[in-house]
């Protein structure tokens, strides 16, 4: 959560680009990210050479040297924020347009990576070199406030809060998901180092980046003192994809930034017959767009077998089955009316998660998780992908907190109840016992199936009614009348009084 100066520090940076007439979010948020990148380049070298140092082994920077950009050769030096930083505006202004910036966009040499895909036809928009000195001083303070605080997570909070700033949904209905929400999922789901995961419907990569911190918390020793699963850590593990160029662009530099050399982040329409995965992942974590519907022309014929549909909620749960190989699993967000909707589309893909898969949790989140950005009341269904079956019982659990009050504001406050949510998860023996007025409880498939597939947690959570003794009406009435006297009494005292 970022709060007090460095909040502050953002909001001025934020003010400079819009008073500077970079009005749109998007382009704000795309800027700040190859700027942060630049600066974050020129760390990451000054660390690698030192290691390499410390180990006595040879590194060349990319900064060493004179460098080739376009058919001109400069000092690589002067590409470095730590340097560039210093020159006067105007100069700074013309080594950024001029050498930093297209150095940046062919700094990958595989043109296939995810960073050279979406660096291609990104453009520098500072319009001044005054704006420009001005953005590079702030992003300065902002450093130096992340360097002093105690979070070791502060970078990713910045980001965040950068993020946050993207006001609401677009057309598709995508709205950012908070970020304790997908470290929530990510631990229900506890990723391995050999997982190889994807979300469809990415944005600026949030799950992805989600799982790749967790397993660098989790599975430190395990990837990264294995050349083999470090590889694949950095070029195999990763799969997003989004139709917004832009939002591409921010989740390739986002993952980049958070240590992941070359994620898989592709444009595709991923509902479309563009999208030929099958069979290919072992964990799917997505939020999907679920507002609207779909021209039904472009959605693939085998997604409209499972359900024939135009709503993207329920075509996105046949793609996740579709793309996840046997014994793949999933957690992802969809909204209410997935879970009770009576269409014969709704009830065809919960009998499909049912019958021929093994649905294994339905947490129900209250409607706030989303503001300020939406409304909407969401669930997170948890499945793995059988083919043959395998739901015996589901786990069904009431959220009523997440840490944040549930109004526009989302201040911290003290009820939460996602630790209890991952650790009764993860010990679901002890919940076969537990009692439908319990905030967690199992439903099994039979009943289920009886109520037409519903997987609304109120058709299975009974409400405990606890019977109120009230005193009897003469006693009532007595009191009533002893409050009588007693004002009646007060009264003619303060009248007293007055006439005094």
């Amino acid at each position: 959560m970022i709060t007090g100066e460095l909040k502050n520090k953002i909001d001025s940076l934020w003010e400079i680009f819009w008073t500077g007439g970079l009005t749109n979010p998007l382009d704000v948020i795309e800027q700040i990210t190859y700027l942060m990148f630049i600066h974050d380049l020129d760390d990451s070298e000054n660390r690698r050479t030192k290691e390499c140092a410390m180990l006595g082994l040879p590194y060349k920077s990319i900064f060493d040297g004179e460098i080739a950009v376009g058919e001109r050769r400069i000092d690589g030096r002067q590409l470095k924020w730590s340097v560039f930083r210093d020159f006067p505006a105007a100069q700074m202004y013309s080594v950024m347009q001029e050498y930093v910036f297209p150095f940046i966009k062919n700094l990958h040499g595989d043109k296939n990576s995810a960073y050279s895909k979406y660096m291609d036809d990104a453009i520098f928009k500072l319009p001044t070199a005054l704006m420009l000195s001005k953005v590079v001083d702030s992003l300065n303070e902002i450093y130096q406030l992340m360097s002093n605080a105690q979070s070791s997570d502060v970078r990713g909070d910045v980001y965040e809060y950068l993020l946050a700033k993207i006001a609401s949904a677009g057309v598709n209905g995508q709205f950012r998901t908070p970020r304790h929400i997908i470290r929530m999922m990510v631990e229900l789901m506890e990723p391995q180092a050999d997982e190889v995961i994807a979300d469809p419907a990415c944005g600026t990569s949030g799950f992805l980046v989600g799982a790749a911190e967790y397993l660098k918390e989790k599975r430190k020793e395990e990837i990264f003192f294995n050349r083999q699963k470090k590889d694949h850590y950095n070029n195999e593990m990763f799969h997003g994809y989004d139709m917004d160029r832009t939002m591409l662009r921010i989740g390739a530099m986002n993952m980049m930034t958070h240590g992941i050399d070359n994620p898989s982040i592709e444009y595709r329409d991923s509902l479309s017959e563009q999208n030929p995965d099958k069979d290919m992942y072992s964990l799917i974590l997505a939020n999907p767009p679920f507002k609207g519907s779909l021209d039904g022309d472009i959605v693939s014929p085998d997604l409209l077998k499972v359900c024939k549909t135009k709503k993207t909620e329920l075509l996105f749960l046949a793609l996740f089955l579709r793309m996840l190989r046997v014994g793949g699993r999933c957690a992802c967000i969809v909204p209410d009316g997935v879970l009770f909707g009576s269409s014969t589309a709704h009830k065809a893909i919960r009998k499909t998660l049912i019958e021929d898969n093994r649905l294994e949790a339905v947490i129900s989140m209250p409607s706030g998780v989303f503001k300020p950005y939406a409304g909407v009341s969401t669930g997170i269904l948890i499945f793995t992908k059988t083919g043959h079956g395998g739901t015996d019982n589901v786990w069904f659990y009431d959220m009523k907190a997440d840490g944040l009050s549930l109004d526009d504001k989302r201040s911290p406050v003290q009820e939460n109840d996602i630790p209890d949510i991952i650790a009764r998860f993860h010990n679901l023996e002890a919940e076969q016992d537990r009692q439908r007025t319990e905030k967690s409880f199992f439903v099994p498939k039979d009943e289920i199936v009886g109520n037409g597939y519903d997987l609304s947690i109120n058709k299975y959570k009974k409400t405990e009614y606890v019977p109120v003794e009230y005193p009897p009406t003469s006693e009532i009435m007595a009191d009533i009348d002893g409050l009588y006297k007693e004002l009646g009494e007060a009264l003619n005292e303060l009248g007293g009084l007055l006439g005094e």
